[in-house]
């Protein structure tokens, strides 16, 4: 591990666009924190934070400069690997057949600066339902090898997180090419650096940062003992899988189906939602023609369209379709749940509608029942 002064954040922009990456971090846009292309490390949000609940979410100026010391916005970093909308292949039509130019690879490589852990844990999501078994996305595959991933350590906890909960942060613990942790205390303002592959190695020891001292190691460890006490929110994971597959008629989906408003704004800010639809457009002239992938959801009312009508026509199987796939049966397709304890479903659903909330609602009425019968 090396200790990187805040000035050395901007020699490591430098020597990620040396090696012909575009980098891509968090900065502010129209009173958030998004990710995009940035130029330099003086467009991060610094001495900025943001506070989270329950449909909420502020700016907020911080008492200090900390580069990182927010949490997670609308964005996540599956925009970068897997588009809102893509074109997979356009055709234009010639005097004998037709000309077709697929869409497969991209030519950018992005270094991703301040990826969370949880975020991390969602990208390796990703990684398995694109990347890996029988199926694979060739654009997802030709894009995500060319990743460089800067991870940043949670120095505090949103009002809405609870990955603790999820075994996925605050500490980053794979998946990362360099992880950084901020420590700000007694006047001191550093970074804590450690490699998590052989090129964030090259990269660190290009920087000539030196060796992180063990009280720096130890203030940046009592910091993330801090951050996992100091959850927003937690759920009850023991067990949560067989008790959401075991209750498809509980009472509690039809309190919820009273409120959800099937707006989808829960899959849209998800890290690991990967619904799609997919359409073909031609032009006027009957010449030219597209095929287009778009970001789709569960709660749309034509996603479960088949033969004639939907699958799921109520508000109460479109919301226990999403919850019980993210918590249970996610984990019988890709071998771990479909959350990430990120909290965004909770901060940007427009009625409040907390996960963690219902799932604790469904456990406690079982419960009773239990006890009472």
């Amino acid at each position: 591990m090396v200790t990187m002064e805040t000035a050395g954040v901007g020699s490591l922009f430098s020597a990620l666009h040396k090696r012909g990456y575009k980098t891509v971090a968090p900065t502010i846009r129209e009173g958030a924190i998004i990710y995009d292309e940035v130029a330099s490390h003086s467009e991060l949000p610094v001495g900025w934070t943001d506070k989270q609940d329950a449909a909420s979410y502020r700016l907020e100026r911080r008492s200090d400069n900390a580069l990182f010391g927010y949490n997670v916005g609308p964005h996540s970093w599956k925009k970068f690997l897997f588009p809102p909308i893509h074109k997979l292949f356009a055709s234009q039509k010639k005097s004998h057949g037709f000309d077709v130019q697929t869409v497969l690879e991209s030519k950018d490589s992005y270094a991703f600066v301040g990826v969370r852990p949880c975020e991390l844990a969602a990208i390796a999501i990703q990684d398995r339902v694109f990347a890996a078994g029988e199926y694979r996305d060739p654009y997802y595959q030709a894009v995500r090898e060319k990743i460089f991933i800067v991870a940043v350590n949670c120095s505090n906890a949103g009002g809405t997180c609870f990955c603790a909960s999820m075994d996925t942060g605050p500490r980053a613990k794979n998946g990362f090419d360099i992880a950084l942790t901020e420590v700000i205390q007694n006047g001191s303002h550093y970074l804590v650096a450690e490699s998590g592959s052989k090129r964030g190695a090259e990269v660190l020891n290009e920087l000539g940062q030196p060796e992180a001292t063990a009280a720096e190691i130890g203030a940046a460890e009592k910091i993330l003992k801090k951050t996992t006490a100091a959850m927003g929110r937690k759920i009850e994971t023991k067990n949560l899988k067989e008790l959401l597959a075991a209750n498809p008629e509980h009472p509690q989906w039809e309190v919820i189906a009273k409120r959800c408003l099937n707006c989808a704004n829960c899959t849209q800010v998800c890290p690991t939602c990967f619904c799609a639809n997919v359409e073909d457009v031609t032009d006027l002239t009957g010449t030219k023609a597209e095929r287009i992938r778009k970001w789709d959801s569960c709660f749309t009312l034509e996603f479960s369209y088949i033969h004639g009508g939907s699958i799921r026509a109520t508000r109460k199987s479109r919301f226990r379709q999403w919850m019980t796939h993210k918590l249970s049966s996610w984990i019988d397709q890709f071998g771990t749940p479909g959350c990430v304890g990120c909290g965004r479903c909770i901060t940007w659903c427009p009625v409040g509608i907390d996960i963690t909330e219902e799932a604790r609602a469904i456990r406690e009425h079982q419960q009773i029942q239990i006890t009472t019968s």
